[in-house]
């Protein structure tokens, strides 16, 4: 199996424990990932981002191999039509 095809098939819950490791720079279970686990990690995730996010993040690998980078305008367009949760006024 290529590394292609494992990562079209890799669940999403891996690909989201693959991220957090990388950014923490450990496992869950609290052991530091190696110099090797980090980079084969993040390349797991660059490629898992770029075959599965329709929608990318602020920065993100596109499904073209290149970073995408959405500008601020971008970012405020995306939320602008979400729901609000909560507003606080810190003046009072």
């Amino acid at each position: 199996m290529s590394f292609q095809q494992v990562i079209g098939q890799m669940p999403e819950e891996v690909y989201k424990r693959l991220k957090t490791a990388v950014e923490l720079g450990k496992w869950p279970d609290g052991q530091p990932l190696s110099e090797e686990q980090k980079a084969t990690s993040l390349q797991a995730v660059m490629a898992w981002q770029a075959m599965h996010l329709t929608n990318p993040e602020h920065m993100n690998i596109g499904a073209d191999g290149e970073i995408v980078m959405k500008s601020k305008s971008e970012l405020k367009r995306q939320y602008r039509d979400e729901e609000e949760i909560v507003r606080i006024d810190l003046n009072h």
